[in-house]
């Protein structure tokens, strides 16, 4: 399994071409960015849902120290 660090990228998940919180295309040219800025301040606050390379769904573990996701193509994102 590798494991990727959590980058600080826009969202806050790793670089890539997905929001880490919704699974949608993370690209500031859209005209619906305004309405993605929550987003950013969500991932902020807790940990991404969607791999950023791949959108798909990620299993989440919350700790007291942190937290870990792991997405089934990609591996683990450990903050």
């Amino acid at each position: 399994m590798n494991t990727v660090p959590a980058a600080g990228a826009r969202t806050g998940s790793s670089n890539g071409p997905f929001c880490g919180h919704c699974g949608e295309p993370d690209d500031v040219r859209l005209p619906a960015w305004d309405e993605h800025r929550r987003c950013v301040e969500l991932l902020t606050l807790e940990p991404p849902r969607y791999c950023a390379h791949c959108r798909r769904r990620m299993k989440v573990q919350v700790t007291p120290t942190g937290w870990s996701a792991e997405c089934s193509r990609h591996g683990v994102l450990i903050r």
